[in-house]
């Protein structure tokens, strides 16, 4: 079987950030690195669960939202992929998720989708405090983000 795309990319050589992963069609994914890759520290569960409802509920109900495919962690607990269409440019995309960040570092009510059993799979399992933290730090990271930024390093 070929690789995918991503396990062709020397995560020894990535770094925190926001990468153009892959261009399929009318998709664009991006890759948001919040963590260093084999670095010992990874996203923790609760906190991850958390940060994909509040990112998720903040893109969805952006003027993007027709443009927005879809948000979800990564497997290996060091990101999450941000799906678009390319009608939304790169710029954009930077720009959508600085709003974000700011968004989810500062919220402090209910988890959107995490009420009881009805709304959410694993509602038992958030950490508010831990994704504001994952979204403070990711904020600085993509601070001054510029398109040129999103080339992965060789």
């Amino acid at each position: 079987m070929n690789k995918i795309t991503s396990f062709c990319i020397d995560h020894d050589k990535l770094g925190k950030g926001l990468y153009v992963s892959r261009i399929d069609g009318d998709v664009i994914t991006y890759d948001m690195r919040m963590v260093v890759p084999n670095a010992g520290v990874y996203l923790e569960n609760a906190g991850l669960h958390t940060f994909e409802h509040l990112l998720a509920t903040y893109v969805r109900n952006s003027k993007y939202s027709e443009q927005i495919i879809y948000v979800g962690p990564m497997g290996c607990r060091t990101g999450f992929y941000f799906l678009t269409r390319d009608t939304m440019s790169k710029e954009e995309t930077i720009k959508l998720l600085q709003e974000a960040m700011a968004f989810i570092s500062d919220f402090h009510d209910a988890i959107p989708g995490a009420q009881e059993s009805k709304e959410c799979g694993n509602y038992l399992d958030h950490n508010l405090e831990q994704a504001n933290v994952y979204a403070k730090d990711y904020r600085e990271v993509i601070k001054q983000w510029t398109v040129e930024d999103m080339v992965y390093p060789e």
